[in-house]
């Protein structure tokens, strides 16, 4: 089959590799119909996380079930199915309670859940961006689009990350009726987060990011305000001001993405490994007093400067960490059915899987409009 597959900071390539086999009784192999690029694949492809040469990545696949093991009960070839990036085994404490993201038996490598296409870290799980796809515990990692459901594969793709993390991030960070609410970050988890905030109650949303074609969908799409912080030196306290004391809620969807603003002393040296903290410095300025900061945004290293003193001082609250999926796939799908939210806005090129290495290249480079690159085997 033919997979993208890492082989250096900023050199993804698709090659023909092995099709992944049934290796346990409760797998399944799933041809891949649509797979998108995520946030996260850059720090892959910017070599900010360790991958073995030719290691398959991807981890927003949806699919046709090709075969399944003998202890799968309730999927069966043919079925229709969208594959969360959180793996869960389904019958540990965290799977039971909700919190799937931190699943005690999908990573047999560390304490953490497994992930796919994250390498042996992760649990060691080749990922999606490929023809076909292994997923083990395939009963409880996946959700099984209904037969009668009349939604393209783009309606429904997004299942498996960019809707459920960013519903999560709003209701784990509290947001009520009434809050005014910021979102660091225009790419697809915030622009998602910010319709998810709108439907929450918020009385004000307000958008931050650097990059025109994001703030403007944003503004037309999601009908917020917007900042665009290279515009501004200090652009938290800009926004605490003109929140008059700050909002209730910051939501950071950057993480260690983020770019330092201008006249600052935080910096990829002196943050951390890789990336920078800015965004929680922003946050912790335009925060309000007993508010709460939420990051989504991944952050993979330890770091420097963390603005610890600020978030004690005024009563912050902060919350973070992988979002626990699975369990939210099926209300959210009803939502998407029944209009509540439209996913597709956000999807600006749907490509070919042999052009990959093309969409990365453009979505790290934010060239051609884009937001969000899916691609199709």
């Amino acid at each position: 089959m033919q997979a993208v597959t890492f082989q250096d900071k900023d050199q993804m390539r698709v090659k023909e590799i092995e099709t992944p086999t049934i290796r346990q009784k409760d797998d399944m192999i799933v041809r891949i119909t649509a797979t998108g690029i995520c946030g996260s694949d850059l720090h892959l492809y910017k070599g900010g996380f360790p991958l073995p040469q030719d290691y398959v990545v991807g981890h927003e696949p949806m699919g046709i079930v090709e075969e399944t093991g003998p202890e799968v009960k309730t999927l069966k070839k043919g079925d229709r199915v969208v594959i969360p990036f959180n793996i869960g085994c389904g019958e540990c404490y965290y799977c039971t309670h909700q919190m799937e993201s931190q699943c005690d038996h999908s990573n047999p490598h560390g304490e953490i859940g497994g992930l796919f296409g994250f390498s042996e870290i992760m649990g060691d799980y080749p990922g999606g961006q490929a023809e076909y796809l292994r997923v083990p515990y395939a009963d409880f990692t996946s959700f099984k689009v209904p037969e009668n459901s009349e939604l393209e594969d783009e309606s429904v793709m997004f299942l498996s990350d960019v809707i459920p993390t960013a519903y999560w991030s709003v209701e784990n960070s509290g947001v009520t009726n009434g809050d005014t609410v910021i979102v660091l970050g225009c790419g697809p988890i915030g622009l998602m987060a910010q319709k998810f905030a709108w439907l929450r109650g918020a009385s004000r949303v307000i958008a931050v990011d650097q990059v025109p074609h994001r703030l403007e969908h944003a503004e037309r799409t999601n009908h917020v305000e917007t900042y665009n912080f290279n515009r501004h030196e200090e652009i938290g306290k800009v926004l605490h001001e003109n929140t008059k004391g700050g909002a209730e809620v910051v939501i950071d969807c950057v993480g260690m993405d983020g770019t330092v603003p201008p006249n600052t002393t935080f910096g990829s040296d002196g943050d951390n490994q890789f990336g920078t903290i800015s965004p929680i410095v922003t946050a912790s300025q335009a925060v309000k007093k007993f508010g709460m900061v939420q990051l989504t945004g991944v952050y993979g290293t330890e770091a420097n400067n963390f603005p610890i003193g600020d978030f004690f001082s005024r009563n912050v609250g902060l919350t973070m960490g992988q979002a626990p999926v699975i369990h939210l796939m099926p209300g959210l799908y009803n939502m998407v059915e029944n209009g509540y939210i439209d996913p597709t806005d956000i999807i600006t090129h749907s490509m070919p899987l042999t052009e990959a290495p093309e969409a990365y290249r453009i979505f790290d480079q934010k060239e051609d409009g884009n937001i969000k690159a899916i691609l199709k085997p």
